[in-house]
């Protein structure tokens, strides 16, 4: 529906609270868990597959490589066409896009599950990731557009975050009892009731957007295209390196080709006139700096998460379940953090809540890196408990407490000052940020630590398995550092007019 079309039935929320124009508080409430929901189900995704993972490789015959690619695929189409999806809430309405991007999850979802084989696994990941690549911005526009007010929107924004963070952190949990007692299909099925429900609650509670702009309609196709295949080619650079070496044409000759399509990227956004990333938005300080430091925050994460998952299975010798028990305290840590920061940051702003997180991520992942250094190293099975209570339980408590201090405040900063017609865009470059890090830094990590234990090559397997991980999280440890310091580019908080 165009702006200048007179007012249905079913206005859209202009305000949230007791003031809110033509729509009652459990309307605005039940768009607030659909949009939470939604959110979950796609960061969910992210995480619940990596504690299957071991299971997955065994029945379906997996490399190194294609292991990873089960986790990349999701990531790379997700973080390459979010701001494509950003882009389709602000132009052909938010409850489209939401509708379009629920469907192409759960059927993803679907086939994922039943897939016979590495391909079609990896291809129906592939398709999630482009599903939730248009649901995920939705999501938060969704919000944006429903919740005006500062004081509502903090808080719906504030429950937004902690779900996300909720999502990536429960994951592990969920994937473990899954793959222990009703198989790694499961951890692809469950999204399919979810999904069902989304579509249905959308269909009944989402109104038509009225404020979708009139006018041409046209999405950047061309960019989308090449940011995707640039980054999928410096990913796939960064694997390749594992077998193939450094200095291998194979790999020089993919991160070649990223950079190039990325520069083509570049290129198109300036001269397009509908671009899918308006290139003067990125002179905006704070948008421009909070994209930076999540791009470092998902680096560091999505390896944690993943290097962790490996290092309870085939180091400390846990099952699934126990792998997912593992990740419970990290959880608690997430939400936890994510709630503190919801209740600081309209005294604080986000500057320094973002500095203190990531310096708690830090000090975490520093002391998580010394699971490497040969007491954890080689406890293999038998010493699994004794060495998760003394190396990793505290470490891993401090690493995720610091992330979820830092999600809802650099989400907030990235956003803060958005038009509404923008809404999508800034949504989608945030979330962009998360995911781009996310691949790119799992891709080089995992590398580290594939290069770390062949290099070692002890005779001890879990000794050297564990030292491969310690270096990649020693590295992951100077990425949030880089983003501590970074937050201090940001704006402090506006003093009040006296």
């Amino acid at each position: 529906m165009r702006a200048a079309d007179p007012p249905s039935p079913r206005p859209a929320i202009r305000r949230a609270g007791p003031a809110a124009a033509g729509r009652p508080p459990r309307a605005t409430t039940a768009i607030l868990v659909i949009a939470c929901t939604a959110q979950f189900m796609v960061i969910l995704d992210v995480s619940i597959v990596n504690v299957a993972l071991p299971a997955i490789r065994t029945e379906l015959h997996l490399g190194t490589a294609g292991q990873q690619w089960i986790v990349n695929a999701y990531t790379l189409g997700f973080a390459g066409l979010l701001l494509l999806g950003g882009r389709t809430a602000d132009l052909v309405g938010t409850r489209r896009a939401f509708l379009a991007g629920v469907t192409a999850f759960t059927l993803a979802s679907l086939v994922g599950g039943l897939a016979s084989g590495g391909p079609l696994l990896i291809a129906a990941r592939a398709v999630q990731g482009v599903g939730g690549a248009v649901l995920a911005p939705a999501t938060l526009t969704l919000i944006m557009r429903t919740f005006t007010e500062p004081a509502a929107r903090t808080r719906a924004m504030g429950a937004w975050s902690a779900v996300m963070a909720a999502g990536g952190a429960v994951g592990g949990v969920i994937g473990g009892v899954l793959t222990e007692y009703a198989g790694w299909r499961w951890v692809l099925f469950v999204n399919v009731p979810i999904g069902a429900g989304l579509l249905a609650a959308a269909v009944a509670c989402v109104p038509a957007a009225a404020s979708a702009p009139a006018g041409p309609r046209r999405l950047d196709l061309p960019g989308a295209v090449s940011v995707t295949a640039g980054l999928t080619a410096l990913v796939h650079g960064t694997i390749a390196s594992e077998t193939h070496g450094w200095g291998a044409p194979h790999v020089w000759g993919s991160f070649a080709a990223g950079v190039l399509l990325l520069a083509a990227f570049v290129a198109i956004e300036a001269r397009v006139a509908h671009p899918l990333v308006p290139l003067a938005i990125l002179r905006r300080r704070t948008l421009a700096t909070a994209n930076l430091l999540v791009l470092g925050m998902g680096a560091a994460a999505f390896a944690m998460w993943f290097l962790l998952s490996l290092y309870f299975q085939q180091v400390l010798g846990q099952s699934a379940l126990g792998a997912g028990l593992s990740f419970l305290p990290g959880s608690l840590a997430i939400v936890v953090g994510a709630q503190v920061s919801t209740r600081l940051i309209a005294r604080t702003g986000p500057r320094p809540l973002i500095v203190t997180g990531m310096t708690i991520s830090t000090a975490g992942l520093l002391w998580l890196s010394r699971i490497g250094d040969g007491g954890t190293g080689g406890g293999g099975a038998g010493g699994g408990a004794g060495a998760y209570a003394s190396a990793v339980l505290v470490p891993f408590f401090l690493a995720t407490l610091g992330a979820g201090l830092s999600l809802m405040p650099v989400t907030a900063a990235a956003t803060s000052g958005t038009a509404p017609a923008e809404a999508g865009l800034a949504s989608g470059l945030v979330n962009s940020s998360r995911q781009i890090g996310g691949a790119l830094g799992l891709a080089a990590l995992a590398t580290v630590a594939a290069h770390t234990t062949a290099a070692r090559a002890s005779g001890n397997a879990a000794g050297d398995l564990a030292a491969g991980y310690g270096r990649a999280l020693l590295i992951a440890s100077a990425f949030t550092a880089c983003a501590a310091l970074g937050a201090l580019a940001l704006p402090g908080r506006p003093r009040k007019s006296s």
